[in-house]
């Protein structure tokens, strides 16, 4: 048995890393781990916000067949994770951080005070260091080093009062009233550091889930200042905000529907449209969350390199979804956009050195960590997984299956008390969409609002809306049936696949992966 790293961050978008050709972003220590090991480069989640993302992500499942649809929705009882199998390996699966999960109520009493929570952990998983919302632990160490501990946990990311300078870079500039080496980042990273130092030569396998570079946008020095404005590249976005939500109703809502808290994680909830300079503060104090974060990774490589653990250890670092970061004249993770679906992933598998650092151009999707995990501590792929291992990237072979497009889902049903429904005249299962996306055209289909469709080549931005134009006709109807083509392939498959019969029940699966994706889609094309 080896050692498996499994690190996810909170909220990153894939172009935030210095070898994605950013203009001004620092990742040293992730550009490292890429060139020991691959970097995928057209990586795509396929949910948001952070539960139906990290659903997809330890499921291997597709938002309509795992139906974490929001925050807080439970999780199917059912359904097998990363975690649980890789118990049947003989791995304690530990969690330092958070998983997102919420328990199926159906197999918990009434008054579990589990049921009041929508943070739960992910079954199979051992807590060893639980940062939920309350982030208790890391609170009980910033007490113990003296700092003043609101009660409330976002409370304590409230920037520092009177800062120099902060009027005229925004809110967002200021830094935090803990020191770098207090952040919760630092903190969540010293604790597995700590297992690490005592776990010595037992094999273990760590799911490190980091909340940065996640709002509010307060980060602690020297990271709030680490890009310069003149540096921070433009957002992309129609000139107005009331020109962009034209683009859809749907966008027009989102559009109109943000608030300063969900940015900053002040009190203030006016609706407003930032703009300018304030907006590129916060590109700017993100990018050195990013940075921090980064940081904070190096020190975990360098301890397994000096303690002989690097070359034992499977390492994959990815995120559960994106960050519109102002483009669209949005914020936060939603809707079809690419900001809110890109997200890195870097596998490095010891393994497989000598064809260490590939960059994938082909389309790879969150629900392929989960096999390829799996595929690395030689178990077999559960049957409810819609992904496929990446293990034949990482040692340099032709992979069994390449996939010409990627997928998400959207569930946009009213949680929040944004009226998406009353104002949008939908019932609240029809609030849904479902994107296609490949090198040439996205397509968006809403269960009851008008589609979408961008042209990539002409229009790499997304700010133009083919579907109603004549000359699009037939691509949106060769797309939308390309949909439900993919739709009607992945469709819950669990026990679909098996008979009873005299010699009990019995599991019928293809002899080998195959070329499924590109033979469907090729064939569809050709009658299309």
């Amino acid at each position: 048995m080896k050692n498996i790293l499994f690190i996810t961050a909170d909220q990153w978008r894939a172009d935030c890393l210095s070898l994605m050709d950013h203009p001004c972003i620092k990742t040293p220590h992730l550009d490292k781990l890429a060139e020991d090991g691959v970097l995928f480069k057209n990586h795509y989640a396929q949910a948001a916000p952070c539960g139906p993302a990290r659903a997809s992500l330890y499921t291997g499942m597709y938002l309509q067949n795992h139906r974490i649809v929001q925050n807080g929705t439970p999780l199917d009882a059912r359904h097998t994770n990363i975690a649980l199998e890789a118990r049947k390996a003989g791995y304690d699966p530990l969690l330092f951080g958070y998983t997102d999960m919420s328990p199926d109520p159906r197999t918990r009493a009434p008054g579990d005070p589990d049921l009041r929570r929508d943070e739960g952990v992910l079954p199979g998983m051992t807590p060893a260091v639980l940062l939920n919302r309350e982030a208790i632990p890391w609170l009980i160490y910033l007490k113990g080093k003296g700092y003043e501990t609101p009660l409330g946990p976002w409370e304590v990311h409230q920037p520092v009062t009177n800062f120099a300078d902060a009027k005229n870079r925004g809110p967002s500039f200021a830094p935090s009233r803990y020191k770098a080496e207090d952040s919760i980042t630092a903190f969540l990273t010293d604790e597995v550091l700590k297992y690490l130092s005592i776990k010595q030569d037992n094999p273990w396998f760590i799911h490190l889930s980091y909340l940065r570079p996640h709002p509010p946008f307060v980060a602690p020095e020297p990271y709030h200042d680490m890009y310069n404005l003149q540096d921070i590249p433009p957002t992309v976005k129609a000139e107005t905000a009331e020109i962009e939500g034209q683009q859809h109703p749907w966008l027009s809502h989102y559009i109109n529907n943000q608030t300063q808290q969900l940015w900053y994680g002040h009190d203030a909830t006016t609706n407003v449209t930032l703009d300018g300079a304030e907006v590129d503060q916060i590109r700017a104090t993100y990018y050195g969350l990013v940075s921090e974060v980064d940081h904070q990774i190096g020190r975990l490589i360098n301890f397994l390199k000096e303690n002989n653990q690097y070359d034992k250890t499977l390492i994959v670092f990815t995120t559960d979804h994106g960050e519109q970061l102002g483009d669209h004249w949005l914020f936060g993770k939603s809707g079809y956009f690419d900001q809110s679906f890109h997200i890195p992933l870097i596998i490095r598998d010891p393994d497989s050195d000598a064809k260490a650092g590939q960059k994938i151009e082909d389309f790879t999707e969150s629900i392929d960590v989960f096999p390829t995990i799996l595929d690395w501590i030689g178990l077999e792929t559960p049957s409810q997984c819609d992904g496929w291992s990446l293990l034949s990237f990482c040692k340099g072979q032709k992979p069994n299956v390449i996939k010409k497009e990627v997928h998400w889902g959207y569930d946009f049903r009213d949680t929040e008390g944004r009226n998406v429904q009353k104002e949008l005249g939908l019932r609240i299962d029809q609030c849904t969409l479902n994107v296609i996306r490949d090198k040439k055209f996205k397509y968006v289909h809403f269960t009851a609002l008008p589609p979408l469709l961008f042209d990539l080549e002409k229009d790499p931005h997304e700010l133009v809306n083919c579907a109603d134009d004549p000359a699009y006709i037939s691509v949106v109807t060769k797309y939308a049936q390309m949909l439900l083509s993919w739709r009607m392939q992945h469709d819950d498959r669990i026990l679909s696949n098996t008979w009873i019969g005299p010699k009990g029940p019995l599991e019928k699966k293809d002899p080998k992966p195959s070329h499924t994706e590109d033979k469907n889609n090729s064939m569809l094309k050709k009658t299309l």
